[in-house]
């Protein structure tokens, strides 16, 4: 089953007409996107767009053979202009299916916000998941029994990583499935941090007028096994760690953090972290890190926030604000903990994001326990960076590779 995208963009394309954005003002060549639409052997053609006959030329493609035109979701505006020779535009309802002279069948599936989802199988058995933008899949809590996976899914994967998570918890997309983004608007960063949200995603993007095979392997970059994300105080490293995760099928938040009893403006901070991940995701309070790194690689990603007060427990517990104390074994004991957790972060088969602050380029601290605590933090990034496959520096909201997964 062959796919030609004739689009990739947002419903009003990318640039969007009249914005000034930066998003936009970078959108050229083929970083330019016409509203998403997508020919399938030539005979189904999945939404009308406008300019649809341009793009169809443009891909080397010709829409004489269209026998039926599906319409995924409400086409705000002006009414789009149905190039002369196409059929009039449907929308399936969810649960009805169409059988085309072709040999191909289509299913309409139930979406979680307005518009409607279509299964697509081919001929030969292959089988297209297309979403319409800002939309996923609805009724999916779990695992599908008898499901299988797709070959190739067609969605918003930028503004609704989650509903690939669902896809994936409910063997609807594996390791095999081809996933692509599309509906790619002005909302989504340009050029290479596009790639590389995406590719965290375990998804791609591609240019408009590129035709794909579906059920023929295409690369992804698998996430890495480790990933540590430094930054300094309201960098956007949490937001980053969490979005290294946000399409995972099953995660596990580790808050390092405590409940610091009578500290509100701290319950705040907590408050506003949970209130952002994802209502699936489960979450425990612990410094204990050591066992849950010990977990096999089929249970749920780690993601841990922070090591930064990881250390701060440590160093608790063996007394190292004291300076006798941390002369007279203290140093010796926290070593012992670094090590033994930099042991288990190298030996872990578990999925594992840990997010630590970077304290090295600021002003030095004023007192003794401050500077010993810098210069242990800056121990324990190092000995995690040495064992991880990517690491990652945010400053001002944008990640920087220090380690490139790949």
């Amino acid at each position: 089953m062959e796919l030609t995208l004739l689009g990739t963009g947002g419903p009003e394309g990318l640039p969007v007409p009249g914005c000034p954005c930066a998003a936009c003002a970078c959108a050229t060549g083929d970083q330019a996107r016409a509203a998403t639409a997508v020919l399938v052997d030539g005979t189904l053609l999945l939404d009308l767009t406008p300019g649809l006959a341009f793009s169809a030329a443009r891909a080397g493609r010709s829409l004489t053979g269209v026998r039926q035109v599906l319409l995924s979701h409400p086409h705000d505006g002006p009414a789009v202009e149905i190039p002369a020779g196409l059929p009039a535009p449907a929308r399936v309802l969810a649960g009805q299916e169409l059988a085309l002279m072709s040999g191909h069948r289509v299913t309409a599936v139930p979406v979680d916000a307005p518009g409607s989802g279509y299964v697509v199988e081919g001929p030969g058995g292959e089988r297209l998941l297309y979403l319409p933008p800002g939309c996923g899949p609805a009724g999916l809590a779990g695992p599908v029994e008898g499901s299988y996976a797709y070959e190739m899914v067609l969605l918003d994967a930028v503004a609704r990583p989650d509903a690939l998570a669902r896809l994936r918890a409910a063997g609807a997309v594996d390791g095999t499935t081809d996933v692509i983004a599309v509906h790619l608007g002005h909302s989504v960063p340009p050029g290479a941090e596009l790639r590389r949200r995406l590719a965290a995603l375990g998804a791609r993007a591609v240019p408009d007028g590129t035709s794909l095979s579906a059920g023929e392997y295409a690369e992804v970059p698998d996430l890495p096994r480790r990933t540590l994300v430094l930054g300094g105080a309201r960098s956007g490293k949490s937001v980053e760690a969490e979005r290294r995760l946000a399409a995972s099928p099953a995660v596990l938040y580790v808050a390092t953090s405590g409940n610091r009893g009578g500290d509100a403006e701290w319950a705040q901070r907590i408050a506003l972290h949970r209130e952002r991940r994802p209502g699936s995701w489960q979450t425990v309070e612990t410094c204990d890190l050591v066992p849950l790194l010990a977990g096999g690689q089929d249970e749920p990603a780690l993601l841990i926030d922070c090591l930064a007060l990881w250390l701060t427990d440590a160093m608790d517990a063996v007394g190292a604000w004291n300076d006798e104390v941390w002369a007279n074994g203290g140093q010796r004991e926290l070593r012992a903990r670094v090590d033994e957790l930099a042991a288990a972060w190298r030996a872990t088969r578990r999925t594992v994001v840990a997010v630590s602050n970077e304290v090295g380029s600021g002003v030095v601290p004023a007192s003794a326990s401050g500077r010993r605590f810098r210069d242990e933090l800056g121990r324990l990034n190092a000995a995690i960076a040495d064992e991880s496959e990517h690491v990652l520096l945010v400053v001002a909201g944008q990640a920087l590779p220090l380690r490139p997964a790949r």
